[in-house]
């Protein structure tokens, strides 16, 4: 056990799950670090003092359970959750398969669910007055034909946001979003090969440029803090400006 407050990342072995997970470490925070992938993950929290790298598949229900049931009884109780990971899983809409396009959800969005759940119990009832940050996208607002279910997920990442944080307010424990636009991570890096996709991705971003994983993993971090301690029910879109332009694709 730990007398430090306790966060608890998912897809946290590289990109903007390793950049949430660094930034809430320089604000205190012990890491417990959770990904599918475990030989990453734990490299990852081998990176962070004091991190804790667990593996677990965030579309297996029980697989969830049993990740709370270990990190409440032998780390601690969690101050801050953040629901980051995530499929997108393309493909062409009218071949689009309802496998696939469940798989997506399990992940993206039941595994939010059943993650906010779960560490709200916990946080009631070790009386935490704490946060939990969910990672939405752009898509929940803007559409891209070629990844239905990620859409649909994200979608849903953002009302299931505004309906945990009224829920959980009289516990005065806050639930939020990030949306990122056009990040520079292993999920953009086909655009960023290909010199004609990276310009047309960026001449749809007014700063005119991707962003960095470390500039979600702030926001996250604020999200997570005493200074957006009235902030709740909100997705803050990191976008460069993008959405401003309402371009789709």
């Amino acid at each position: 056990m730990t007398d430090k407050k306790i966060a608890l990342v998912t897809g946290a072995a590289q990109g903007i799950g390793l950049a949430c997970a660094e930034a809430l470490a320089e604000d205190g925070f012990q890491l417990v670090m959770v990904d599918i992938n475990e030989t990453g993950v734990n490299e990852a929290a081998a990176s962070i003092s004091g991190a804790i790298g667990l593996a677990c598949d965030m579309g297996d229900p029980d697989a969830i359970t049993a990740l709370f049931d270990h990190v409440e009884a032998e780390i601690g109780p969690l101050a801050a959750l953040v629901n980051n990971a995530g499929v997108a899983m393309p493909g062409d809409f009218l071949e689009y398969e309802l496998e696939t396009f469940n798989k997506v959800i399990a992940i993206n969005l039941n595994g939010v669910f059943l993650a906010t759940q779960r560490a709200a119990k916990s946080m009631i009832a070790n009386g935490i007055e704490g946060a939990i940050v969910n990672m939405s996208s752009i898509n929940a607002q803007v559409a891209i034909p070629a990844i239905p279910a990620y859409c649909a997920s994200k979608g849903g990442v953002m009302q299931l946001t505004k309906v945990a944080a009224i829920a959980l307010a009289k516990h005065n424990i806050r639930v939020n979003a990030v949306g990122p636009g056009s990040i520079d991570t292993a999920m953009m890096a086909g655009v960023n090969a290909d010199p004609e996709a990276f310009k047309k991705a960026m001449s749809r971003t007014p700063l005119g440029r991707a962003g960095s994983a470390r500039e979600i993993g702030d926001v996250v971090a604020f999200l997570a803090s005493k200074k957006a301690s009235y902030i709740t029910g909100e997705t803050i879109y990191v976008d460069g400006g993008r959405l401003g332009l309402n371009y789709t694709v």
